[in-house]
């Protein structure tokens, strides 16, 4: 499950949907706590979205869950870059440098980095410097609702960046409106702009007489009095509104101290003063979901929803209707198809307001409905019945359908590791050998101690000429089945193919193509990018003696022996 929610992750992310992105990177991390990945990746989407603070969080984590992971140090890096410290940023990069001189990724921070910190040295000739620095900048860009658009448009986003390592370079930007916008909201300043002066006009329309000024300055915050030609009914119309926010208020206490049944009286009185606002409807509908009465939400949630279109209500109002409401179908889904209702109520939620709580409560619901689905299709009998099946096409040398009948029958038992071995052998035959050893893999990781396993894996990465991985599957199953004859004999066919090379029998392109995949091995690469060990690797050639003083440490044998095992080193 958090594979799968790492995934969508990764997808949403590279869709450049960051919000959603760090939602399944949290449903990844709630089921993989202790997954350093997760927390670097949700950091990398943080710092998508400027969420400096929150990536530097979970950069943090990474490194503690990780503390030899180079990349966990180039997202700690990037965060405190993001947040202003360039001090910091360099600390981060340098020390995964420290632990991969030839990362990149780390060089290219690095640089910036150091430049942000030059930058920051000469801060002084800009009075504007400090305001653009520190993790205040974003919150408060996105905390104010004009400059909160602004930061979707990637113009503007560089043009932040570029005033943050440079605070000199302003004077190009000032003649940008956006620029004025955000100088006045870090100066906490309001900014003179044509949209603010139209809606000064359109709040106070005069007639005839143009108001200065100087009188608007001296104007003594008064309350106004009433105006002479407000009618009767507008007038009750007022007192109606008002005394509906007070039973508002009255329910919300009510809500608060749990006292359900005063505040659905409190809201319901205030739906009879005031049938313009949907806050009422929606507010007694979260009471009826607390209550239990989902039916009860449900109706609030579609009258709420039916009133706010025609009202042209707030779309924040009408999205948190919908969500309520597919919170209360999901209480109400007894089956899979239950959830579909639900599913489809939070996407028309998210198309009014993208928010985070609902996109939450979406991926919540579709994970539910597919376990759920699972649930429902377990049918061990049938996993077997299935199972047979697929022995008796394998048997016929149809391997297409005996796939087919396996993979129904790990549909309807997911946990039998018999099915994924024989539909590795399936794959095996088909010539499809990633596939295969996935399910080998998969048979291993469900029962440890099923030797057909091995068998599977260690055959499978024999035919992709990984022999020395095959031997060491091998040479795994025999410690749990010792008397394994296929597993012997598995260990046989390596160690001969092992010796061909070292021997020089082997076809130099065949040689070339399995050193090639081995240079790809992780624990390949560590091997000889080691210091110590590419001395000893000279020593063999150069100083025979001393390299037969290193065979004595077993720690330098194993890894002679798995360079061997690769075709890297060849002994003759």
């Amino acid at each position: 499950m958090a594979d799968e929610a790492k995934a969508k992750g990764n997808a949403a992310f590279s869709a450049g949907r960051f919000d959603e992105a760090v939602g399944h990177f949290s449903d990844a991390i709630a089921l993989a706590p202790s997954n350093h990945v997760l927390f670097s990746n949700r950091s990398a989407a943080f710092a998508s979205l400027h969420r400096y603070a929150d990536a530097l969080t979970d950069a943090e984590k990474t490194v503690e869950l990780k503390p030899d992971w180079a990349k966990g140090y180039s997202r700690l890096g990037a965060a405190h870059l993001g947040l202003g410290d360039a001090p910091a940023a360099i600390a981060a990069y340098e020390k995964g440098l420290e632990l991969d001189p030839s990362n990149e990724a780390l060089k290219g921070g690095l640089a910036d980095a150091r430049r942000a910190a030059r930058a920051s040295a000469g801060q002084a000739a800009s009075p504007f410097g400090k305001i653009f620095q520190g993790p205040e900048l974003w919150t408060k860009l996105t905390a104010d609702p004009t400059t909160r658009g602004y930061l979707q448009q990637p113009d503007f986003v560089q043009m932040l960046r570029d005033v943050q390592k440079n605070p000199n370079n302003i004077n190009m930007y000032l003649s940008d409106q956006r620029m004025m916008q955000v100088l006045g909201v870090l100066l906490n300043v309001k900014m003179r702009a044509p949209t603010d002066e139209m809606e000064r006009e359109m709040a106070e329309p005069e007639v005839g007489k143009k108001a200065e000024p100087e009188k608007k300055e001296e104007k003594k915050p008064e309350p106004e009095p009433e105006p002479m030609d407000v009618s009767g009914e507008e007038k009750e119309a007022r007192e109606r509104k008002a005394e509906a926010q007070k039973e508002k208020e009255a329910g919300n206490a009510a809500y608060k101290k749990k006292d359900f049944e005063t505040a659905i009286q409190h809201y319901s009185k205030a739906m009879e003063l005031d049938d313009e606002d949907i806050s009422y409807l929606t507010n007694r509908a979260a009471v009826y979901l607390e209550m239990g009465k989902y039916d009860e939400c449900i109706k609030d949630c579609d009258k709420a929803v039916e009133r706010g279109r025609e009202l042209r209500s707030d779309f924040k109002m009408v999205a948190r209707a919908l969500t309520r409401k597919g919170t209360a179908l999901v209480k109400l889904a007894k089956i899979s198809k239950d959830y579909d209702v639900a599913i489809e109520t939070f996407q028309k939620a998210l198309t009014e307001h993208r928010n985070p709580d609902t996109l939450k409560r979406l991926n919540d619901a579709e994970r539910a409905k597919k376990e759920l689905e699972q649930q429902e299709y377990f049918d061990p009998k049938i996993a077997d019945e299935e199972r047979e099946k697929g022995n008796e096409f394998f048997k016929q040398q149809k391997y297409p359908e005996a796939v087919k009948h396996y993979t129904e029958a790990l549909r309807r038992n997911p946990k039998d590791p018999r099915v994924y071995s024989n539909r590795a052998a399936c794959y095996t035959k088909l010539g499809a050998l990633p596939e295969g050893l996935k399910d080998a893999e998969k048979c291993i990781e469900l029962d440890p101690t099923f030797s057909k396993g091995y068998t599977r894996k260690g055959a499978i990465q024999f035919f992709m000429k990984e022999y020395d991985k095959a031997l060491e599957t091998y040479q795994e199953g025999l410690k749990l089945d010792p008397n394994n004859q296929e597993l012997m004999d598995g260990i046989r066919r390596c160690v001969e193919q092992i010796n061909k090379t070292n021997r020089g029998e082997i076809n130099p392109e065949e040689l070339k193509e399995r050193q090639a995949k081995a240079m790809q091995d992780p624990e390949i690469q560590n091997i000889l990018s080691d210091p110590i060990m590419r001395q000893i690797l000279i020593d063999f050639q150069e100083n025979p003696k001393a390299a037969q003083d290193h065979l004595k440490n077993p720690q330098v044998m194993h890894k002679i022996q798995k360079l061997i095992s690769a075709g890297i080193v060849q002994m003759r």
